[in-house]
């Protein structure tokens, strides 16, 4: 057994999923007979630095809860890990170069997935079927394929791009609320008062917010003041259908243009509700007509383990690509 404790099924072989993001990771460890997987989580997202995402930091984090949540699962062989990782497109060379040796050594696994979390969002979201998922969070990316290829767009970062995501629907609420503030137009007032009461006097956001390392969750945590302001502020209002459409020509971009696509989005910038569900569906509607809008069937940490587990059945039919999806070790490819 990988930890001291009772099982509470059988021991069995099985596969090690992670879900690894700017506020911490979840693991999950599940048996290949159907049984709901054991989930554990940590706070602490994985440090990143000149090299990238940092491979060792990541293994401090996952290995221990990866080791009690086996045993908890009844699960004695770790045959399969993928690993879903924020920034693994742009940020994962040290996880591609390290991490899969490491984990073989570590846990005895055979076969190791890297991934970017876009793409568990996608498997996690739709499956085995062609489609385009958005990813809206803090950041914003979107990410199709027709199962031949993978194509993203955006994802760039809260500086360079994520447009439409909560940093850039925060940093624009706050941009009108400075507007408010110094009396030019396209200001808002709601958003002033708003700003005030959770940052301070407008005069002091520059300080509070360019030194700050988590610059973009502090824009983002002004997305949902945004969002309660836009039914009676047409200012906030029209913020949240700039966003949907920057959504919409993202998912656009991606979803594949022949045959019947689905589309479907996850992340935690949905939770803001009908304030910007309703503009979003309508952009989609109009710039990816050909697409069907569907509810996602799970969320990135369940398109971890469902590609573990298609790995491990040799039935995983989702296109490997060098900086969005490596698969290595003793794995078969379906054809």
């Amino acid at each position: 057994m990988f930890a001291e404790g009772k099982a509470v099924h059988p021991a069995a072989p099985g596969y090690l999923a992670v879900d690894s993001g700017g506020s911490g990771l979840r693991v999950a460890v599940g048996a290949y007979d159907g049984a709901p997987p054991v989930e554990a989580r940590s706070g602490q997202p994985v440090r990143t630095g000149e090299r990238g995402i940092d491979p060792a930091h990541l293994l401090e984090l996952v290995l221990p809860l990866a080791r009690a949540v086996a045993a908890e699962a009844g699960v004695d062989e770790l045959t399969t890990a993928v690993i879903g990782a924020a920034g693994f497109a742009t940020l994962g060379d040290a996880l591609r170069a390290e991490l899969p040796d490491a984990l073989t050594r570590a846990l005895g696994v055979r076969t190791v997935a890297l991934a970017a979390d876009a793409v568990t969002a996608y498997i996690g979201a739709l499956g085995p079927r062609p489609g385009a998922v958005l990813a809206a969070g803090t950041g914003l990316i979107a990410i199709g394929t027709d199962l031949t290829t993978w194509r993203r767009a955006d994802g760039w970062g809260h500086l360079l791009g994520d447009c439409g995501g909560g940093a850039w629907i925060g940093r624009a609420g706050l941009e009108a609320a400075l507007r408010a503030f110094d009396g030019r137009a396209g200001g808002s007032g709601p958003l002033l008062e708003r700003a005030r009461e959770r940052f301070g006097q407008p005069p002091e956001l520059p300080g509070l917010i360019y030194p700050r390392p988590d610059r973009a969750a502090v824009l983002a945590s002004f997305a949902p003041e945004v969002a309660a302001c836009a039914p009676h502020d047409p200012v906030a209002t029209g913020i949240l259908r700039a966003a949907a459409r920057h959504m919409a020509e993202s998912v656009a971009a991606v979803c594949p243009r022949s045959g019947e696509p689905e589309v479907a989005w996850t992340g935690g910038l949905l939770k803001l509700g009908e304030p910007l569900l309703s503009f979003l569906r309508d952009e989609l509607a109009q710039q990816a007509p050909h697409a069907r809008q569907t509810a996602p069937q799970g969320d990135p940490l369940h398109g971890s383990s469902r590609l573990a587990a298609a790995l491990a059945a040799g039935d995983a039919i989702w296109p490997e690509d060098p900086r969005l999806l490596c698969v290595s070790g003793a794995h078969k490819r379906a054809t």
